[in-house]
């Protein structure tokens, strides 16, 4: 079956297509259509969605539509990916892993300051390119420790560590990385160790590793990074914590925080312990 099923009429639209993958039950098969088909039609109005927007579209009726993960599996098999696609470290190289896994795909904390995740990207400027490290509370969602600089060092990783030690005062707290170069080096693992925070690193090719990041950077690069020519670095710098100070942390309102921006979270949260 290869044409597009229209999830607007009662039967199949033969001038729309879309995969539709095969299972054993014509029902599922129906269902599956339905769903790809109404990805797609999220996906027209707004090319940047990936799989994560397009499950929050899909999920925010009355009725849960389906999980995160059926609607990846279905996003992938259809081609429908984000036009925005984060710009890798070019020079991160994977590498054997200096910690344990200790956060195995559970990107959820409940009390603030337990586990923080990171990762760095980066921009070109017509000075060059700019790179972002930015460390996340998994919590709250919000970000805790950044560093911004020219050049991709593990300083800039470091530098991102101590602002958010300076900023939360943390005890314990894991701090999950990929195995980038600049995570893996012996100056981030000693600033770590130094500040009694524990280190947990994902596994090679494992994109999933990275997820709990992704939606930020994703969020970033739409609404500063894409939206004109960075002529220095400087201007860029000081859109990009413009952004997150003032509209990320404050007015980016997230279906897993309640509907709540993360400050506003972590405000509420920090009252009820209080009381």
């Amino acid at each position: 079956m290869s044409e597009r099923i229209s999830i607007h009429a009662g039967r199949p639209n033969l001038s729309r297509t879309a995969l539709l993958v095969h299972t054993a039950d014509p029902n599922r098969d129906w269902e599956e259509a339905r769903l790809i088909n109404a990805a797609l039609d999220l996906h027209a109005d707004d090319p940047a969605f990936g799989y994560r927007f397009i499950a929050d579209g899909l999920n925010a009726g009355v009725t849960r539509v389906a999980g995160e993960r059926r609607i990846w599996r279905l996003c992938s098999a259809s081609g429908i990916l984000s036009v925005i696609h984060r710009k890798r470290v070019g020079d991160r190289q994977a590498g054997p892993p200096v910690h344990d896994d200790l956060l195995e795909r559970n990107f959820t904390a409940t009390t603030r300051d337990t586990r923080w995740v990171t990762d760095i990207t980066e921009q070109p400027t017509a000075e060059g390119k700019l790179y972002l490290c930015a460390i996340k509370d998994l919590h709250s969602n919000r970000i805790v420790g950044h560093s911004i600089d020219g050049r991709t060092k593990a300083s800039c990783a470091v530098a991102a560590l101590a602002h958010a030690v300076a900023l939360r005062s943390p005890s314990g707290t894991v701090v999950h990385a990929d195995r980038g170069s600049q995570f893996r080096s012996r100056t981030f693992v000693s600033a770590l160790h130094a500040n009694g925070l524990h280190g947990s690193m994902g596994r090679v090719g494992a994109c999933g590793d990275n997820a709990a990041m992704e939606l930020f950077f994703a969020l970033l690069q739409k609404n500063v990074l894409n939206r004109k020519r960075w002529e220095t670095r400087q201007e860029l710098r000081l859109a990009i914590i413009t952004w997150i100070e003032r509209t990320y942390h404050r007015r980016t309102r997230q279906k897993a925080l309640g509907e709540l921006a993360p400050i506003e979270f972590e405000t509420i949260n920090n009252m009820a312990l209080a009381a």
